[in-house]
């Protein structure tokens, strides 16, 4: 009777042991691959490396026909581009609310996920708001000022032209060959500056206004897009932890873990590098700009509101951004008054000292960690691929590349035992053949520094 029992007993466990056994979930590649499967795999590699060789090939062939998607996707997809933007922009903002409401919240609060969202939702409403405010009061402030500027300029310009004409004649230039090309070279601008007006001006008034209506078409639409691209923020805002346990997940589901680390190291060294420089720069350039129109206001200069936007939109670009503005500016204060356009270009020399040496410093730090030089090559390069955008972009672009050069030349360096840091290899060090650092008696770094 008990070996019954037991038997029965046993029976039992071996079966709970069978169902719990199939209800885990299997693990895939237990033993490795059969050797069919091996050469199964080489056969597949073999045909995916012809077959993408010969998708590379009409790639190349149909080269035009892709862009022109990429540019279809790409519209369509602006809405969702602009959210991106609109929600990297304000998501500073959110975090700040987030950092002060949590903890006042989870004290009333009871559901730690509750205080949470009520606060991420307070964030967010507040970041609109400001969003919503600063873009009603630039267009309120900037708007009947630009126009009146444009306006005025248009009516005045041809009449400033004319007034210089006219003092340059009076001006006896006609004793020097330089002083007669000047007079030619002027008249003759004038010339075919008021003949372009008068004729070819008005004969291209038709093609003027249809590409005018398209212009007030593609603005109604980014306009339509940008409002989309708010409420597309919104989701984005509120679901970022959400996105970016996913995207983690997917890193270490894909790749292996020191790959996996090492990409996920790059990501937020990247969102560090765009984060300070592009944030950095909007407030920078927004406080130029309002430094531009009081200091243009107490000088009583013309065209106050025009310029003060052209040097603060301008300043956004690093290094050539206040050259690019206060050329333009600078030429038409001249033609209204030469005296106040020579202060303007003293006035706008200090106003960039002061941002270059005081102000951005200040406010960007070393956001980048990249040389005058290579500031210069990052502009020049992303100017001549993308335009605009691409001078804007392409100092942090540039920045996260050259952190990634210069990390995997100091791992090669550490590897062999080498120091990382560029300031030991002066003219006095070398490596020798056996691979040892050797440093110069007269000049040793690390007695200097106390290492």
């Amino acid at each position: 009777m008990e070996n019954e029992n037991k038997n029965i007993h046993e029976g039992g466990q071996e079966k709970e042991k069978r169902s719990d056994y199939y209800a885990k979930q299997p693990r895939f590649g237990g033993k490795g691959p059969s050797k069919i499967r091996q050469q199964f795999n080489r056969g597949m590699t073999a045909f995916l490396v012809v077959a993408a060789s010969i998708l590379f090939y009409f790639a190349l062939l149909r080269l035009t026909n892709l862009s022109e998607g990429f540019t279809k996707i790409f519209d369509v997809l602006k809405p969702v581009i602009y959210g991106c933007v609109f929600a990297y922009l304000m998501n500073p903002i959110v975090k700040q609310v987030d950092r002060y409401l949590i903890p006042v919240f989870e004290t009333k609060i009871k559901k730690r996920d509750g205080a949470r969202k009520l606060s991420r939702a307070c964030g967010i409403f507040l970041s609109i708001v400001i969003l919503f405010i600063l873009i009603i009061t630039l267009c309120n402030l900037l708007i009947p000022e630009l126009y009146s500027s444009i306006r005025n300029l248009v009516y005045t310009l041809p009449g400033q032209l004319n007034d210089l004409v006219d003092k340059l004649n009076n001006v006896k230039l006609e004793d020097s060959t330089t002083g007669a090309l000047i007079k030619t070279a002027v008249e003759e601008g004038t010339d075919m500056l008021q003949t372009w007006l008068r004729t070819d001006l008005l004969t291209k008034a038709n093609d003027i206004m249809s590409n005018l209506t398209v212009g007030v078409i593609n603005i109604i639409s980014e306009i339509v897009n940008a409002l989309i691209g708010i409420i597309v923020s919104i989701y984005i805002l509120f679901s970022k932890e959400t996105f970016s346990r996913q995207s983690k997940k997917a890193v270490y589901a894909v790749m292996k873990p020191e790959h996996g680390n090492m990409l996920l190291h790059l990501a937020t060294k990247s969102n560090e590098i765009f984060g300070g420089f592009i944030i950095g720069k909007i407030i920078d350039s927004l406080i130029i700009g309002v430094l531009c129109f009081m200091g243009l206001s107490i000088l009583n200069m013309p065209y106050t509101m025009l310029v003060s936007v052209i040097v603060g939109v301008t300043n956004v670009i690093p290094f050539f951004g206040p050259y690019i503005g206060a050329i333009p500016s600078a030429v038409l204060i001249l033609l209204s008054d030469p005296v106040k356009g020579v202060y303007f270009i003293l006035f706008v020399l200090l106003l960039q000292q002061f941002d270059g040496n005081i102000l951005g410093p200040k406010i960007l730090g070393d956001s980048t960690g990249l040389s005058a030089f290579w500031v210069i090559v990052a502009i020049l390069l992303g100017g001549g691929l993308f335009g605009f955008v691409g001078m804007i972009m392409g100092v942090p672009t540039f920045a996260v590349i050259y952190y990634i050069v210069q990390m995997i030349l100091n791992n090669k360096l550490e590897r062999k035992k080498l120091p990382a840091d560029s300031k030991y290899y002066d003219t006095m060090s070398y490596v020798d053949n056996s691979g040892k650092y050797v440093h110069s008696e007269v000049q040793q770094p690390d007695k200097r520094e106390g290492k």
